[in-house]
């Protein structure tokens, strides 16, 4: 009876593992972030740089788009200003004193291009033209240049209460001058033919950079007629 039991090895056979190549693990974690790096510079070129094929107008408005103001133009010139100090007792001018000043002052014109919105731009694809319409511009308040002022007093006797009054009067008759001639006609044409001229130059190389060669920039402001 033993003789009919027969005693069964089992047969352990070993266990097949394939193992992935070093190298190959570890270069997983570097092309994710290779992937990541290539993401995001995708991203802030379509958010900063990217414009459309065929959208000139997009291209020019980029170049206004970082600058709120433009200064275009800027004028210096002299003011003469005259003021009279009476001074007496019992209201009798006893007393009276004249000074004259030649005022030194600037005054800046700038363009406002936070308002230079899609409506102010205009492109003729057939002529490739681009047309852009300015708004008026902005006057600065004149800046005097007291230091450099020249004088001239009369008088028997100039208190220096007077002398102050006459000083403070002279400044603001100069102020109002400066004012005034900031807006002859010669010298505003002066300006708006500046603030053209400038627009032409900050726009021609964005647009030769975008690819649009050597267009042709009109420009003009609101209310000027549009060429023939």
């Amino acid at each position: 009876m033993a003789d009919d039991l027969k005693t069964e090895t089992p047969e352990i056979q070993p266990e097949v593992r394939r193992e992935q190549p070093l190298a190959r693990i570890q270069a997983v974690p570097w092309l994710i972030v290779i992937v990541l790096l290539a993401a995001v510079a995708w991203l802030g070129w379509r958010a900063f740089f990217y414009q459309e094929e065929g959208d000139p107008v997009g291209s020019a408005m980029l170049a206004f788009e970082k600058q709120n103001s433009l200064t275009v133009f800027s004028s210096r010139f002299e003011v003469v200003a005259e003021s009279v100090d009476r001074r007496g007792v019992l209201n009798l001018d006893l007393l009276e004193s004249r000074q004259a000043a030649i005022i030194p002052a600037t005054v800046e014109y700038r363009l406002d291009l936070s308002s230079m919105d899609r409506d102010r731009f205009a492109w003729d694809e057939e002529r490739e033209e681009l047309t852009v319409i300015l708004p008026p511009l902005r006057i600065s308040r004149p800046n005097l240049d007291e230091a450099a002022q020249k004088t001239f007093t009369e008088g028997t006797y100039v208190s220096r209460d007077a002398s102050a009054d006459l000083a403070r009067n002279n400044s603001q008759q100069a102020e109002r001058k400066a004012a005034e001639f900031a807006k002859n006609p010669q010298v505003l044409a002066l300006a708006r033919q500046a603030a053209k001229d400038a627009v032409r130059q900050n726009l021609a190389i964005p647009m030769q950079v975008a690819g649009y060669g050597d267009v042709s920039v009109e420009v003009r402001f609101d209310g000027e007629p549009a060429p023939e």
